[in-house]
């Protein structure tokens, strides 16, 4: 199969449920509406979901680590579809969210003034071309203007302290909506031509989302990439072709996992000359028979600095009851009983000790896999 994947930059979970494209679009795959991203911002969080493995072990774990990726450890997806014959096209926000090893061609839009559904319809109708000829391709689509809205209207107006950003959650929820709306409209372009091209029968279409955005829920982040709260932690990924039954697994699964189930369902082999992904197969879980998995996250908190640090400072892990979270930067602990609590409002760290021990182990194992 051809695959096109497509990342919706910064969609969060309670607009793509609710979404009149996404909707539809749902409705045919097979949707994990509970991806609990690596990382809250996208440089870290997409190269754990092209390796298949925590930012920690593959060396992009904040804004600053792209050039650290370990290539010669960790197989990426484009490579892996490169040395099976693909040709591998992509167009990106910018030269440091993916790792580049793999692309015959990997392009950088203009976030700013690209019409991102007239560029990547072209881009659709070049993979066709390549189809006609016989040529499986691999596309990359990064949808990005949620991401640009939010750094214009968001990001350069506000800081993390801003009284008036907060205060006004209504508002900024407005704000959110008008850009995800324009989202919802891209995605129904983009599949509306996909079909129309006759690429639906003969291609994955895999779509995520790579984090969430915060609208003021919580003092200190007025959007991505500061603490490990769900509203930036939850993402989602979909697979759709005719041959996949369509199903919702609500259960919770990783941005990690991504990499593994896609070469599965492209019956390509994971490569044993380099070290294995952390990620696991989704495709059981398609099939009925889901697995318990624990999730890791890592932020970076810049405090009263105006940049990210350049190692992470805020650590998670996640199961789909608890989440326990460690405040390197302080020293301070969190614990939370999502499955109650989705807000994430009570910290339990003092009165559910058992569980703090346990959340604490799970993390500690998770860290000393390196």
């Amino acid at each position: 199969m051809n695959l096109i994947f497509i990342t919706m930059d910064g969609a969060r979970i309670d607009h793509i449920i609710k979404g009149k494209n996404y909707q539809k679009l749902i409705q045919r795959s097979a949707f994990f509406p509970t991806t609990i991203t690596y990382a809250p911002f996208t440089i870290a969080a997409m190269h754990a979901v092209f390796s298949g493995v925590y930012g920690f072990k593959n060396g992009v774990n904040s804004y600053w680590s792209s050039t650290k990726f370990k290539k010669e450890l960790y197989k990426t997806l484009p490579k892996y579809l490169k040395d099976v014959g693909y040709t591998t096209y992509g167009d990106s926000i910018n030269k440091l969210i993916l790792p580049p090893d793999g692309f015959d061609e990997l392009k950088i839009h203009d976030e700013l003034h690209d019409n991102l559904t007239e560029r990547h319809k072209l881009l659709l109708d070049k993979m066709e071309e390549k189809n006609k000829d016989g040529k499986k391709f691999f596309l990359y689509l990064h949808y990005s203007n949620i991401h640009t809205g939010i750094m214009r209207e968001v990001l350069k107006k506000y800081d993390n302290f801003s009284d008036e950003y907060f205060s006004n959650v209504d508002k900024n929820s407005d704000f959110y909506d008008s850009l995800f709306d324009e989202a919802d409209e891209y995605l129904g372009e983009i599949i509306n031509h996909i079909n129309k091209l006759g690429l639906n029968e003969d291609t994955l279409l895999v779509v995520i989302s790579d984090h969430g955005i915060s609208i003021g829920e919580k003092f200190g982040e007025r959007a991505y990439g500061v603490f490990c709260y769900d509203y930036t932690l939850k993402s989602t990924v979909l697979f759709n072709h005719p041959q996949i039954p369509p199903t919702c697994i609500n259960n919770q699964v990783r941005s990690i996992d991504i990499l593994p189930t896609v070469l599965d369902l492209l019956s390509i082999p994971q490569d044993t000359n380099y070290s294995k992904i952390d990620g696991k197969n989704l495709v059981p879980s398609i099939d009925g028979k889901h697995e318990a998995r624990v999730a890791f996250s890592q932020s970076g908190n810049p405090l009263n600095s105006t940049k990210p640090p350049k190692e992470p400072n805020v650590y998670a892990v996640r199961t789909d009851e608890w989440k326990y979270i460690r405040n390197i930067h302080d020293s301070s602990e969190e614990l939370y009983f999502i499955k109650n609590d989705p807000n994430e409002e009570n910290n339990l760290i003092n009165t559910e000790k058992e569980k703090s021990n346990e959340m604490r182990s799970e993390m500690n194992s998770i860290l000393n896999q390196k």
